[in-house]
């Protein structure tokens, strides 16, 4: 389905609606918003299928619907540092936040980045570093659990002191990490000398996932499909 930029955004004002406004911005999305559903955004992603240049469009549209969209459509094939390098700058809010790691985690340089990436002091900079690890902790079979161990130790030693987001997807990494039975155990004693994480979660219902009882559930639902 071949569609102008205009026509995808006079698609996504016309899906918009006041209460995915409201709810977006209960989880801190600012700026231009339509308030498109992710259903009517999967639906649209599906018609206008892979198509790099009118991500890039959607994306430089600075409209947060509009954004969300360039990730489900963009390739990661083509996928750059200069591109990517240029988007993470653009990041305000942890939804885009989250769509933008999903993306990098899919590129054959999402490695790269999110090593630099997990070490900087820029909240959703390193968010993305954090959340690419964890995908790549759970969908590379090829990386090497030697590779990911020494997180390990600075997911211990930075957590509590990193940024708010930073903290949820450290905390999410260290789960993923510990979902591999041969680091389980190094990430359980780690949980258990790190204590609770607080994450504020703003005016949602969001909550931050208990490592061990995460990974005690995952084990058991493994067990149950043996």
């Amino acid at each position: 389905m071949m569609m102008s930029v205009e026509e995808v955004l006079q698609t996504l004002e016309s899906l918009g609606s006041e209460q995915a406004r409201k709810t977006y911005g209960r989880h801190g999305v600012k700026g231009p918003l339509y308030g498109v559903s992710y259903t009517d955004l999967n639906k649209l992603a599906k018609k206008l299928k892979t198509n790099q240049s009118l991500a890039e469009a959607l994306w430089s549209s600075g409209n947060h619907d509009a954004r969300i969209l360039a990730l489900m459509i963009a390739d990661p094939k083509q996928a750059t540092n200069p591109l990517l390098g240029n988007w993470i700058t653009n990041l305000s809010d942890y939804v885009v936040t989250d769509a933008l790691s999903v993306y990098v985690g899919k590129t054959p340089i999402a490695r790269e980045n999110m090593e630099a990436w997990t070490q900087s002091p820029e909240e959703w900079v390193s968010t993305v570093g954090w959340n690419v690890l964890a995908a790549l902790a759970t969908t590379d079979q090829i990386l090497p659990d030697a590779y990911l161990e020494p997180y390990i130790l600075i997911i211990e030693r930075d957590i509590h002191v990193s940024k708010n987001r930073t903290r949820y997807a450290m905390n999410n990494a260290l789960i993923a990490i510990g979902l591999r039975a041969t680091l389980q155990q190094k990430a359980l004693e780690a949980a258990a000398r790190i204590g609770k994480v607080i994450v504020d979660h703003g005016a949602t219902n969001c909550k931050t996932p208990d490592v061990a009882i995460y990974i005690k559930k995952a084990n058991e639902r493994k067990v149950e499909k043996v």
